[in-house]
């Protein structure tokens, strides 16, 4: 009971209740839940509400810390605008990976955290140095962003409470298995796509949207 009691007299704070909820989601759990957080602190759980609104005002925050954590692990120099591109491609589906909990979150919630902030400005300070303005600018961006989000998202969402061994994962669960009567490109093609990989497929991507902005600023 003693122990009980001073488990709830944890003093938190915003960075304890982040870390924490880091941690928990690096287990490869499917979602995060405040009493797991309680726990994992050694707190009462209620006690989350007091720093978080909601139980998304609390993942908001762990996403944007970890697209804070990508952008700030790109190096590439800022004159090779598609490196640093695809370098914070990689950097966010990696963080997604490792924490699929919270990555899977991209798709529903917008942060508007200083991470989030720093991810957009990246991704149109490069789009920019490509020769990109104006409208062009801004769809390029948006194109690519929710590229990045969705599929890395989607990937991390997959894999959340999973045991993954590898990196790149088969793009389709199971054997596309169609009547060639019925469906004859999909009964062609199945063994192909069976091969295609998630990874493989979230890359292509990137590099699909990097050409037509190239393309894009040279025509303008």
């Amino acid at each position: 009971m003693a122990s009980d009691k001073a488990a709830t007299r944890v003093r938190l704070d915003r960075a304890m209740i982040i870390d924490a909820g880091m941690e928990l989601a690096e287990t490869g759990v499917a979602s995060i839940s405040v009493r797991d957080l309680g726990a994992r602190l050694g707190a009462d759980p209620t006690a989350i509400y007091r720093h978080f609104a909601s139980k998304d005002a609390l993942m908001s925050a762990l996403l944007d810390e970890l697209n804070g954590r990508a952008a700030a692990s790109v190096g590439i120099p800022a004159e090779d605008w598609a490196g640093r591109l695809r370098a914070l491609g990689e950097a966010t589906l990696a963080a997604f990976m490792r924490y699929p909990a919270i990555g899977a979150e991209a798709t529903t919630l917008t942060t508007h955290g200083p991470g989030e902030l720093a991810a957009i400005e990246l991704m149109l300070d490069a789009l920019h140095r490509a020769g990109l303005r104006g409208q062009d600018l801004v769809r390029h961006y948006a194109l690519l962003a929710s590229h990045v989000l969705s599929v890395a998202a989607g990937i991390a969402r997959a894999r959340a409470g999973r045991e993954v061994d590898t990196d790149d994962s088969p793009w389709i669960d199971a054997p596309l298995l169609a009547d060639p009567r019925q469906f004859p490109l999909i009964a062609e093609h199945s063994v192909l796509l069976s091969d295609l990989k998630d990874r493989e497929q979230f890359l292509l991507g990137i590099d699909v949207i990097i050409d037509a902005a190239a393309r894009a600023a040279a025509n303008a």
